[in-house]
């Protein structure tokens, strides 16, 4: 310890002689962090990049994709690899929806809240959710519009359920699915084409449907103006999401195919609510049977039902 004690008693004043030789001599501290050029950077930026950084989130999302892709992924067959696909929480999941709510003119959905995590648990859910939420207002609708009729026995029609879940589910799915083929198909022809991947358009599809959860229930109300001016707004909104996201990957396309494709995009998604709309809550007046109501000297009274 004697030894090490006069060895670092040597040193400083090795340094102590150093610093008397040369007083303007700069000391550098080992905490001190070393300041990169900000220069370096931005020597690093190629014009034009901007745009293509805002719609391909390439500062933030490139870097958590690389980073997610060292992680090992677990095999398609175990409960692990499915289990990602649901890692998100409620504000997350909040944010989405009111992103998919209130939409912001020229901003990109997927890049502001889909790609750093896209997830299935929201649009799951939403969907669930949409296909009771149509199924029991439409049963309600027919209820209230019969209400008070002496012809109208109520009964409730589960078959809707089965129905509206088959409609939902199908347009949640194949839809993205058929425009995730046809970029994938036209980016391998236009270079410049921007790519999604088939989770990211998923949950923009499912997202932009929970607008309809609400409008499902306000369709209730017995009267078609008001059902048709909440469709029409409800399609403004959900349909604007779509266009504001899929319209830059597709602009630099064929200018009548892109126009083509946002158009195909668009009439798909109001067929949709005007299906639901017709189908569950606009059905046609049923032609209820007279009831045969027996007289006391035993013959039968059949009266007409106006």
């Amino acid at each position: 310890i004697t030894c090490l004690v006069m060895y670092l008693f040597a040193e400083f004043d090795d340094a102590a002689n150093l610093l008397a030789a040369n007083p303007d001599a700069t000391t550098i501290s080992i905490d001190e962090p070393v300041e990169i050029p900000k220069n370096q950077h931005s020597r690093l930026q190629e014009p034009g990049r901007e745009e293509d950084d805002e719609l391909l989130g390439t500062d933030d999302s490139d870097k958590t994709e690389l980073l997610a892709g060292q992680k090992k992924s677990a095999p398609f067959w175990t409960f692990e690899y499915y289990q990602t696909f649901f890692d998100v929480d409620t504000y997350q999941v909040l944010d989405r929806i009111k992103g998919s709510v209130f939409p912001v003119p020229g901003k990109n959905f997927v890049r502001l809240y889909i790609r750093s995590n896209p997830d299935l648990y929201g649009p799951f859910w939403i969907c669930a959710t949409l296909v009771f939420t149509i199924a029991v207002s439409g049963n309600l609708s027919n209820f209230i519009i019969h209400l008070g009729k002496p012809t109208y026995h109520y009964v409730p029609e589960f078959r809707k359920v089965s129905i509206a879940a088959t409609t939902i589910y199908a347009y949640a799915w194949l839809v993205p699915l058929a425009l995730w083929g046809f970029l994938m198909w036209r980016n391998s022809k236009v270079m410049n084409i921007v790519s999604y991947s088939f989770l990211e358009i998923v949950c923009v599809y499912g997202y932009s449907l929970f607008i309809y959860i609400p409008t499902a229930i306000l369709w209730i109300i017995p009267q078609k103006v008001v059902r048709w001016v909440l469709v029409v707004f409800s399609l403004c909104l959900s349909g604007s999401v779509l266009v504001m996201t899929f319209w830059p990957a597709v602009r630099d396309d064929n200018r009548r195919i892109a126009v083509a494709t946002v158009a195909t995009i668009l009439l798909v998604h109001a067929l949709l609510a005007v299906g639901c709309l017709a189908y569950f809550f606009d059905a046609p007046e049923l032609d209820f049977p007279a009831p045969i109501i027996p007289a006391h000297n035993g013959t039968t009274v059949i009266t007409k039902s106006q």
